[in-house]
C-alpha cells in the first residue's frame, strides 16, 4: 500500500489508539512512510492553557500548564520509541486548542497524506460522535477512524463506489477508493467487496396511480438504468482486473445509505473504504447525507477519501498552539 508518505497519527486517551498504533507501524514500515504522533489538550478556546487551572492552589498557572504539556508530550515519546527502534522516522507534537481544528491545522502545516486516529467510544454514544465526525467533514486528507474492535489487519473491506465517466470528479474519487481498497486487500489479505447501489430516481412515483404511467413503459426505463449503470461498473472495474482472485462486485438495486449499511452488518465488513464529494456550495459538506447516513449507522472502521478540489472549511491560521 504505497500511497502515504507522510503520516499523521492521533494518539490522544479518549481513543483506542494502542490498536490503531499496530496499524501506524504495519503501514509506516509497508510505505517506508515518516510519521507525526500528535496528543491533543482541549483548551475550551481559551488562548492560555493556564486558565483552565486557575482553581487549583499552591502552583503558578503557568507552572501547572507547562506540567500538563510535559505529561502529553513525555507520552508521545514512549510511544515513539517503539516506531524508532523499528526504523520509522517519527516525530512528536502536543496540539492546544478546539482538537479538530488543531489536527486540521496541523495536516496543513505538515502536509500530511492521511490521518489515522481511534475512534472515541463510549456507552451511549454514537461510533462517530462530534469529534472524529468533524475529521471525517473537513479534513482535506484521508481520514482513517478504527473501530476498536478491529484487527490490526482487515479481514473484510468494503468499498462503496458510483460510477460516473461523464464526470471527471467523480470518477477520478472512484478510482482513488478503488486503488486504496484492493491495495488495502492485498496487503492485508483480506475480501473486498465493491459495492455499487442503483435505482431509477423516483421509480416510486413513477409507479403511483396518479401519475397514470403504463407499468410497461416504467419497466423499459427500470431496465435501461439497470444496464446503463451495469456497464459503468463494468468499464471502472475493468482496470482492476488483477484483483479478481480477491475482489467480489455486487451491483445493487436499492437506496445507497441503507443497501450500503444492511451489507456492512450482513457479510461482517470490518473496514469501509468510501468517498466524500462536497458540492453544497458550502465547504466541508457532504453531498447529499448518504455518507452521513452511512457513518452513523455502522461501527466498522472507515477511511474516507475526499473529492480532488475539495476545501477544508478550517484555516491553517496560527491560532492554535503547538509545543
Amino acid at each position: 500500500m504505497r500511497r502515504f508518505k507522510n503520516i499523521l497519527f492521533v494518539c490522544d486517551e479518549q481513543s483506542p489508539y494502542e490498536l490503531a498504533l499496530d496499524r501506524v507501524r504495519w503501514l509506516a514500515r509497508s510505505n517506508e512512510a515518516s510519521v507525526t504522533l500528535v496528543d491533543t489538550i482541549d483548551s475550551g478556546g481559551a488562548s492560555n492553557l493556564s486558565k483552565l487551572f486557575t482553581t487549583i492552589p499552591g502552583l503558578g498557572n503557568e507552572e501547572i500548564g507547562e506540567a500538563v504539556v510535559s505529561v502529553h508530550r513525555g507520552k508521545l515519546e514512549n510511544r515513539a520509541k517503539a516506531l524508532r527502534a523499528q526504523g520509522i522516522d517519527v516525530k512528536t507534537n502536543v496540539l492546544i486548542g478546539t482538537p479538530f481544528i488543531e489536527i486540521i491545522r496541523q495536516v496543513s502545516r505538515g502536509r500530511h497524506d492521511l490521518v489515522i486516529k481511534g475512534a472515541h467510544r463510549a456507552a451511549g454514544r454514537p461510533f462517530f460522535p462530534g469529534a472524529d465526525m468533524h475529521l471525517l467533514r473537513k479534513c482535506p486528507c484521508p481520514v482513517w477512524v478504527l473501530n476498536a474492535g478491529s484487527e490490526p489487519r482487515s479481514q473484510r473491506i468494503m468499498a462503496a463506489i458510483d460510477p460516473a465517466p461523464q464526470d471527471q470528479t467523480r470518477d477520478t474519487l472512484n478510482r482513488t477508493i478503488l486503488k486504496l481498497a484492493t491495495s488495502l486487500a492485498r496487503n492485508d489479505g483480506a475480501k473486498l467487496d465493491v459495492v455499487n447501489v442503483w435505482r431509477l430516481q423516483e421509480e416510486a412515483t413513477l409507479r403511483h396511480g396518479l401519475a397514470n404511467i403504463p407499468a410497461a413503459d416504467i419497466n423499459r426505463l427500470v431496465d435501461q438504468e439497470h444496464q446503463d449503470s451495469k456497464e459503468r461498473l463494468r468499464e471502472l472495474i475493468a482496470d482492476f482486473s488483477e484483483f479478481d482472485d480477491i475482489m467480489r462486485v455486487l451491483h445493487i438495486k436499492g437506496i445507497a445509505a441503507d443497501a450500503l449499511t444492511e451489507h456492512v452488518s450482513a457479510e461482517g465488513i470490518d473496514t469501509i473504504v468510501m468517498g466524500t464529494l462536497a458540492r453544497t456550495g458550502v465547504a466541508g459538506l457532504f453531498i447529499g447525507n448518504t455518507a452521513e447516513t452511512i457513518l452513523n449507522h455502522v461501527t466498522c472502521s472507515v477511511l474516507t477519501v475526499k473529492a480532488d478540489g475539495f476545501v477544508s472549511p478550517v484555516d491553517s491560521g496560527e491560532e492554535g498552539r503547538s509545543n
